[in-house]
């Protein structure tokens, strides 16, 4: 399908600089752009690729101007790269839906599938399982007894949700991930060995939550591991049994949150940081890549580096840190006069 400029710009409300008919039918990084192609530009870092890309249109923020001719049209919005989301959005909406159960696919017959549902090959849905209207579950995912999963979620090819978990509505899930897995829970007895303690909780992802690729996310011990409302976690996410994640928290690649945790909502959490357990983080935190926090934290935090310091501090110390070969050698100069001092 073609676009052109001034269709786009009715649809974002943005304002065209240059040719409103010139027409588009694909997107493009703005460094590999190509005529009848869109891109946008939002971060100053890609300003010069502006002046030399050759895509038909780039999406910039309104208060941009640029500084020399630019030969792309121009559609000037207040976000740039929302709107940018926005087309994209759009355009996968645009694309083939599928629908249908595979015939190779397992459906107890106490499991109720809803209607315009895709149902793929080697999917299987177990005993009492309900899935809503318009789900699609891609080949070789797993359902377990009693487990729901909500209207128009997606369920990409090998996901593993176990017996009595709740997928709520909107959800994405990607290749691999696993839901309610059992938590990490054993005991040490006398004989130097560790038993298993029963995890009967569940998992429950509530609305509009996206579930990177391998991620695997633990039943509770009891009660629920909650992931709320609009959180999007990475890919190769940890999460332990019994942890809350509040609302439209985001966690990167590689991050943990260990057992009873709770993380508040609106919180950013760095690749590859982790979270001991039972431990509180307050709304709207931000936790650096590799940071470790091992006590609770008040709402607002910065938290940077592997003991989990403030932010500002921990700029300072690694400051210090990068200069500590030259102190050490002033300090050893002033011991040594100090010494020749003391002999005088």
């Amino acid at each position: 399908m073609q676009f052109s400029a001034e269709m786009i710009a009715a649809g974002l409300g943005g304002d065209i600089v240059g040719n409103k008919d010139v027409t588009v039918s694909t997107f493009a990084k703005i460094e590999e752009g190509t005529e009848g192609a869109l891109s946008f530009m939002a971060n100053p870092k890609y300003e010069h690729y502006v002046y030399s890309t050759n895509s038909s249109i780039v999406i910039v923020n309104r208060s941009w101007e640029p500084k020399e001719p630019v030969k792309a049209t121009l559609i000037k919005v207040d976000d740039a790269y929302g709107s940018f989301a926005k087309l994209l959005e759009l355009y996968a909406s645009y694309k083939p839906q599928k629908s249908g159960i595979h015939p190779t696919a397992v459906v107890a017959e106490s499991a109720t599938v809803g209607e315009g549902c895709y149902i793929g090959a080697y999917v299987v849905i177990d005993e009492g399982a309900k899935v809503g209207d318009g789900v699609k579950l891609y080949p070789h995912t797993y359902i377990g007894d009693g487990a729901i999963v909500g209207s128009k979620s997606t369920l990409y090819s090998g996901v593993k949700v176990y017996e009595g978990c709740k997928i709520g509505e909107r959800c994405i899930l990607h290749s691999g991930a696993v839901v309610g897995s059992d938590g990490f829970g054993f005991a040490p007895n006398a004989q130097g060995e560790y038993d298993k303690i029963p995890q009967i909780g569940i998992v429950i992802l509530e609305d509009d939550v996206e579930i990177g690729a391998n991620t695997t996310i633990d039943r509770a011990t009891m009660g629920a591991t909650v992931i709320c409302k609009g959180t999007k976690i990475d890919n190769l996410v940890q999460i332990g049994h019994n942890v809350v994640v509040g609302a439209n928290t985001v966690m990167a690649g590689q991050s943990a949150v260990a057992g009873s945790a709770k993380v508040g909502r609106n919180c950013m959490i760095g690749g590859q940081a982790g979270v001991v357990g039972h431990i509180t983080v307050g709304d709207r935190s931000v936790i650096g890549s590799s940071s470790g926090v091992t006590s609770s934290i008040p709402e607002g935090s910065q938290i940077m580096g592997s003991f989990g310091i403030d932010a500002a501090r921990f700029r300072r110390a690694n400051a210090v840190f990068r200069n500590l070969p030259e102190l050490q050698r002033s300090v050893r100069e002033l011991k040594k006069q100090v010494e020749e001092l003391k002999n005088q």
